[in-house]
C-alpha cells in the first residue's frame, strides 16, 4: 500500500527528501509557504539570508547532489547559480508538480498512525511527515544595553536581511559576529563604498580562505579521515591537525592585525571566508571586541574604545524555530532555540512516521549531508535498511540531552559520514585500492556514496575520480610521509 508523505519546504532538505521517497514508492506533497522553491536559495527578501551578489562558501563539487552534475563552472557558485540547479532538481525527478505553493503548514499533530497538517483553512491527514522547513530563518539579535536607543541612519538589521551595500554606501557601519555572513558582508561592505567598517565579535575565529593553492578549502577541512581520526585519536590531537591545516591554509588572525584565537581550534571556532583577513591587514576593516553599549551612534566595546556608525548589522547565528509543530512533539524532542533531540538528528522513538531534514547547526555545506540523511530516511520506510531500534534511539536522545549546554555545532563530513553509516552507504575503504587516498584525503563529493549500498551507480567511481582529481587530489596509495602515518592511523583503527 503506497504511504501519502507530507514535506515541509522546498529547500533543497524538502526537495531531496521527496526525491528518495518518491523512488521508494512514497507520495510525496511538498508544501511551500512561498510561491517558488529554493528556500534560502530563493533569495527572497524577508524569507532567505542569500543577497543578490553572494556567492557559496561551499566548492561546487560540495554543492550539489550525487544524481545531477551542475552545470556552473564556478568553483563557488553565485546563490542564482544554486537557485538554478535546484530549478532544474525539481524538474528533474518531476518534483515540481508535487509541490503545493504559497501554503504554509500552520500546525501538524500526530493523529492516532499518521498524522494531521492545517495549511490556512484545510486540514490534510497523511501517513508520515517530513519536518525540511529549514534552520536559519529566525535570526538572534543579542541584548546589547542601549541597542534601543540607537539613532544612525542605517538602523539596526540582521545579515539575514541585508540585499546589497548600494543603501549602505558612505555609511559608517558596525558589523557584530564572526560567522560566514558577517565576515562576508563586512567584506563586501569595505570593497564597495561604505565609508568604514569595523567587526565587533565576542572571541576571534580562526579564519579559512575558500580557496587555497588551488584546492577548495572545503576539500580539506571536511573529510573523512578528518572524522576516522576523530574516532581514533584524543581530541586534543585532532584539534591540534585541524588547527595546523587551517594555519598553513591561510595563517592566523593575528598576523593579518586581528586578535589572536584561542590556541584551541575548537574553543576558537573556524569560518571560511576568502577576502575578509586581508581586508583587515589593509585596515580596511577594523576588528574590535564585543561591544558593552550603545548610546544614540556611538557604540562603546569591551576595550573601551569607542566609535560613531550609521548603521548595525548582526550577524550573529539564528534561533531554531518550528512553530507548527503541536505541543506534544514539541515537548517530546525537548525543543527550544538550540535543541532538538532526535537519534542523529532525524527520528525519535515516541514519534514513528515523522522524521526532521537540516535541522542540526554545522560547518560546512549542507548539500551531501541532506542527501544521505534523506536517503536514510528513504530506506528506513521503505525497508532498504533496518530500522534503528528503540533501545538504540533512546540512548541516542538522552545522549542529546545529557550534551545541553555543550556546543551544538557539528562539521559537515561527522554529518554525512554519520548519515552515510546508517544508510548503509560509506564506501569500504578495501573495495577500493584505487582509490583509498581521494576516499581519505579529498573532498566528501557526493558520487563518493553511489560506490557502494542501495542505489550505487556503475559509474561512480569514475565520477567520483574526476571529482577528486579536479583541484588537484591523486588517488594512488602512495604519498607524503604524513599521508602514509595517517594511512597506517586509519588502517589500525578500522582493523576489524
Amino acid at each position: 500500500m503506497t504511504a501519502d508523505v507530507a514535506v515541509i519546504g522546498a529547500g533543497p532538505g524538502g526537495l531531496v527528501a521527496a526525491r528518495w521517497l518518491a523512488a521508494r514508492g512514497f507520495e510525496p506533497t511538498i508544501f511551500e509557504r512561498n510561491q517558488v522553491l529554493g528556500g534560502q536559495w530563493a533569495g527572497l527578501p524577508g524569507a532567505s539570508g542569500v543577497w543578490p551578489g553572494m556567492h557559496t562558501n561551499t566548492s561546487r563539487v560540495l554543492t550539489a547532489f550525487s544524481d545531477l552534475e551542475p552545470r556552473s563552472r564556478d568553483v563557488f557558485p553565485s546563490g542564482a547559480e544554486v537557485l538554478g540547479y535546484l530549478q532544474r532538481y525539481a524538474q528533474t525527478f518531476d518534483l515540481v508538480p508535487r509541490i503545493r505553493f504559497g501554503t504554509p503548514v500552520d500546525h501538524v499533530r500526530r493523529d492516532g498512525d499518521g498524522w494531521l497538517l492545517r495549511h490556512g483553512d484545510d486540514e490534510s491527514r497523511f501517513d508520515r511527515v517530513v519536518v525540511a522547513s529549514g534552520r536559519f530563518h529566525s535570526p538572534v539579535i543579542p541584548p546589547v544595553p542601549g541597542l534601543d536607543t540607537f539613532t544612525g541612519s542605517a538602523g539596526t538589521s540582521s545579515t539575514y536581511h541585508y540585499r546589497g551595500s548600494a543603501p549602505l554606501h558612505g555609511k559608517r557601519i558596525l558589523v557584530a559576529g564572526c560567522a560566514v555572513s558577517a565576515l562576508e558582508v563586512a567584506a563586501e561592505l569595505s570593497q564597495q563604498g561604505a565609508a568604514s567598517v569595523v567587526v565587533t565579535q565576542r572571541r576571534q575565529r580562526y579564519v579559512l580562505p575558500k580557496f587555497a593553492a588551488g584546492v577548495p578549502s572545503d576539500h580539506r577541512i571536511f573529510t573523512r579521515y578528518g572524522v576516522l581520526a576523530a574516532e581514533a585519536l584524543p581530541a586534543t590531537e585532532v584539534d591540534r591537525q585541524l588547527r595546523e591545516i587551517v594555519v598553513e591554509a591561510g595563517g592566523s588572525p593575528e598576523q593579518y592585525g586581528a586578535p589572536a584565537p584561542d590556541p584551541s581550534l575548537f574553543v576558537a571556532g573556524v569560518t571560511l571566508s576568502q577576502q575578509y583577513l586581508p581586508l583587515v591587514a589593509e585596515g580596511r576593516i577594523t576588528v574590535r571586541p564585543w561591544m558593552t553599549s550603545v548610546a544614540g551612534t556611538t557604540v562603546t566595546f569591551a576595550d573601551g574604545h569607542t566609535e560613531d556608525v550609521d548603521g548595525i548589522l548582526f550577524g550573529t547565528g539564528f534561533a531554531l524555530s518550528l512553530p507548527f509543530l503541536s505541543e506534544e512533539i514539541r515537548t517530546l524532542v525537548g525543543l527550544d532555540s538550540v535543541h532538538l533531540d532526535a537519534d542523529r538528528h532525524t527520528f525519535h522513538p515516541d514519534l514513528p512516521g515523522l522524521a526532521f531534514v537540516g535541522m542540526w547547526d554545522q560547518s560546512g555545506g549542507y548539500f551531501v549531508p541532506l542527501e544521505l540523511q534523506a536517503r536514510w530516511i528513504a530506506y528506513t520506510w521503505g525497508g532498504d535498511v533496518p530500522a534503528p531500534t528503540e533501545t538504540h534511539q533512546r540512548r541516542a536522545v538522552e545522549l542529546c540531552r545529557s550534551r545541553r549546554g555543550m556546543p551544538q555545532k557539528s562539521r559537515m563530513n561527522v554529518a554525512a559520514l554519520g548519515f552515510a553509516r546508517a544508510a548503509g552507504v560509506e564506501p569500504p575503504l578495501q573495495d577500493w585500492p584505487d582509490l583509498h587516498r581521494a576516499l581519505l584525503f579529498g573532498p566528501l563529493a557526493p558520487s563518493s556514496f553511489r560506490l557502494h549500498g542501495p542505489d550505487a551507480l556503475p559509474d561512480a567511481a569514475t565520477r567520483f575520480a574526476r571529482d577528486a582529481a579536479a583541484f588537484g587530489a591523486v588517488t594512488s596509495t602512495d604519498g607524503t610521509e604524513r599521508e602514509r602515518d595517517y594511512w597506517s592511523l586509519v588502517q589500525a583503527a578500522t582493523v576489524g
